[in-house]
């Protein structure tokens, strides 16, 4: 059976960032389904909550699960929340997960830091857009600049999802993930603060680290990142007997 992969994003983006992982997915062989999480991208109207998050990646699971091996891929929130849900104490069908920009425990002065500067942006006429504008120009390549922002940025809704993340368990659920792990990291990510006590508690996690780059790992080196995808999706190919064309 085929590799399906399963794509969660980040706080603020949507489904759209992930668009040159679903070109190359789709283009080897794979399904590939991009979820937009409550509040985001699509889905801009609706009221971010933990529930609607887990219940968005268990609905596109589930449905992945019935045609092949399920490959979790989650980048920064999205990859705290994959965290939790891929160990939950009943598992999932997942066959191997991806956590993206993501080693890090959302609670504390980080935290605290992280929300004190969203609202200072939230506090400037444009609400900082222009200045994040200017940032991702800068650092983004123009074949992954305009996809990244295509669904919107969800504004509205980012307190309340920063506020939620820090009722997540993420060390007691590392621990329950048995089955093959990679943490994708950029080497300037700010969220690297944990990296060596996730790799501790995880029981089959390997690390990448992406030279020159920051948090934004997926956009700003997409083909790097799509390389970690292939090797996960090999990896679970020997381990399953599943098969996706090369």
């Amino acid at each position: 059976m085929i590799v399906q992969v399963v794509l969660v994003h980040g706080i603020r983006t949507s489904a759209s960032m992930w668009r040159a992982q679903v070109d190359y997915l789709r283009a080897r062989g794979n399904g590939v389904t991009a979820v937009d999480l409550p509040g985001h991208g699509s889905r801009m109207d609706e009221a971010f909550t933990l529930e609607g998050a887990f219940a968005t990646i268990d609905d596109a699971v589930q449905d992945a699960a019935t045609r092949g091996p399920v490959l979790l891929v989650g980048h920064s929130m999205g990859g705290l929340l994959c965290t939790e849900y891929a160990g939950s104490e009943e598992p999932p069908p997942v066959a191997g997960f991806i956590a993206a920009s993501c080693t890090s425990i959302p609670r504390g002065a980080g935290l605290a830091a992280y929300r004190l500067l969203t609202r200072a942006f939230d506090s400037l006429p444009d609400r900082g857009m222009s200045l994040t504008n200017r940032m991702l120009d800068r650092i983004l390549p123009d074949e992954t600049r305009e996809d990244f922002g295509a669904g919107g940025y969800s504004l509205d809704e980012q307190h309340a999802a920063l506020a939620s993340l820090s009722v997540l368990d993420l060390l007691a659920a590392l621990a329950r993930i048995d089955v093959p792990l990679w943490f994708v990291n950029g080497q300037f990510d700010q969220l690297r603060i944990n990296e060596r006590l996730f790799l501790q508690v995880a029981k089959h996690a390997e690390l990448i680290v992406v030279p020159r780059t920051t948090h934004h790992v997926t956009v700003m080196r997409p083909t790097v990142f799509n390389a970690a995808l292939n090797l996960a999706i090999a990896t679970l190919d020997q381990s399953s007997g599943a098969h996706s064309d090369p």
